[in-house]
Order: structure tokens, then sequence, then C-alpha cells
């Protein structure tokens, strides 16, 4: 099996143990090729990296008709924590090379492909404090003192939200549309999946900076919807128009503003995983 590699040069991570990845497929009986050759023919695409290193690739993989493997090496690792890829690189590796793939859901917003959630508000405020060279150096203790600053400085805005005919008028700090059960690098919904063909909208009340923690603790501790402060909502479509623009990202990757559209494209994605949400189709083989 040939695959394209896709390495983030930009992540601590992927400079560290890109090379590592290479060795471990080539040991394995897989042919990397650098993304960079465009003109070679591959089997499937390799991201080594995190949920937005893998996001740029989706429009690819689904163009080529390919699937798309996972060597978690970013910060979050939201989706290999719903596929239950494993952070081994060694495992991970020895997955992509048995072949096994399973379909997921993918969702879009202004034309950009996402595995995992979609947001404005604070996590588009926690993505602009951001220095690379913070990230890359300190990790997740940069990404921790970003969403504090974040949620200091949290200012509630409207938001007009069209869905399956209806309309509801919200005034929110945090908007997201997820189409996976773990995102945002630590929230988990239990009743909700990658593959269940749903998009969940979740929508944070409050004002201050002592009601968004004591709201984000409640999400964090596995309330989920059910948390007081919570609105959320359930579609295959999601329309949403602020009174001013408000930057959108997606997997964490810069997405246009608002308004928008969010949509799910069910069983768009073949990916090497092997785990099986309640909805998923038997293991298929590349």
């Amino acid at each position: 099996m040939r695959v394209s590699l896709v390495v983030n040069p930009r992540s601590r991570h992927g400079r560290r143990f890109g090379a590592a990845v290479r060795v471990q497929l080539t040991r394995m009986g897989v042919e990397p090729v650098p993304e960079s050759a465009s003109g070679s023919p591959f089997d499937a695409i390799v991201v080594a990296g995190g949920d937005g290193t893998f996001a740029r690739q989706i429009s690819r993989a689904i163009e080529l008709d390919v699937p798309i493997g996972l060597v978690p090496l970013g910060t979050f690792n939201d989706l290999a924590r719903t596929l239950a890829i494993p952070f081994d690189l060694g495992a991970a590796c020895a997955l992509i090379a048995s072949g096994t793939t399973r379909r997921i859901d993918v969702a879009r917003v202004n034309g950009i492909y996402y595995a995992t959630e979609a947001s404005l508000g604070i996590s588009s405020r926690i993505v602009r404090l951001q220095k690379t060279e913070d990230k890359q150096r300190f990790g997740f203790a940069a990404i921790a003192l970003s969403t504090l600053r974040a949620i200091r400085f949290a200012r509630p805005f409207h938001a007009e939200v069209d869905y399956d005919g209806v309309r509801s008028s919200l005034k929110t700090i945090q908007l997201t549309v997820a189409n996976s059960q773990s995102f945002g690098g630590f929230i988990t919904v239990d009743d909700a999946a990658i593959d269940d063909g749903w998009l969940d909208l979740y929508a944070i009340d409050g004002e201050g900076f002592l009601t968004a923690i004591r709201i984000f603790s409640a999400i964090v501790s596995h309330q989920g919807r059910f948390a007081k402060g919570v609105r959320t909502f359930r579609s295959t479509a999601f329309s949403v128009s602020t009174r001013r623009r408000h930057r959108i990202t997606a997997d964490g990757e810069p997405a246009g503003t608002t308004p928008a559209r969010f949509e799910i494209l069910p069983a768009a994605l073949r990916v090497f995983a092997t785990e099986q949400n309640r909805s998923a189709p038997p293991a298929e083989r590349t």
C-alpha cells in the first residue's frame, strides 16, 4: 500500500516524530510518498498531526475516494479519542497497515470540511490569542492560559439559528456545532456519535467569568447537553446569523465568518479505525 504522508511542520510533535512515522510505516510494508509528490499514485492519505491537519485533507480524500489514516501528534487529538486510534506511534501505524477502515460522517461550514466541531465565540477568541511559538514551547499550558483569558473577557452575542423550519434567537457566549462525541480537548457527550447522521448545536448562556466557569465545569463533568446554562439542538443542518460578523473555527482552523450554514455529510469519509459506534456499519477492508 502506498500512502501520501502529510506531516504538520508547524507542530512540535510533527517536527520531532515525522521521520519516525515514515520509518514505522515502511517497516510495516506501507510505502510513504511525500505530500509534495503530486504526480505519484497512492492508495490512502496518512496524516501525522492533529485535528486541524486531518481536516485540511478531508476534501482531498473525498475527491480522490481514498481513506485517511491518522497518527495523532496534535495537542487535543479529539478525533483520535473519538475513533479510539492509539496514541502510541507504532500502534497507530500498525492500525493503518492492517487496512481496516470504517465510514464516518463529516461536516461542512462555509465550504470547509471538518470532523469534530466548528464554533464561534470563546473558542474562536482562544485560537486568535494563541501564538504558534507558545504552543510549540508550552503545549497545553499555553492553550489553558489563552482559555482563561478568553473566558475572562467573554461577552454575550445575539445569534439567530434556523433549522428544520424553526428559528431560535439566542444570547450566548459560545456556539458550537459538533459532529462527534469528543471535542474541545476535554468534552465528551455520551449520546452523540461521529456516524449517527446528526449535528449537535450547543449554545452556552451566561455572562461573566464565574458563570462561564460554572457552565464549562458542568460540561467537563460529562453533563453535556443537560448542563444548566447549555441549550442544545439536533439537526442535519443549521444556518447561523449574528448581528455582527463572528469568526468561525473548524477543528481549530479558520473557517470564515457568520452568516454561515453548517451541514452533515453522512458516511462521506473512510478512515483507518476499528472501534465502532452504535450506528456504525461493519468494518471494511481496504
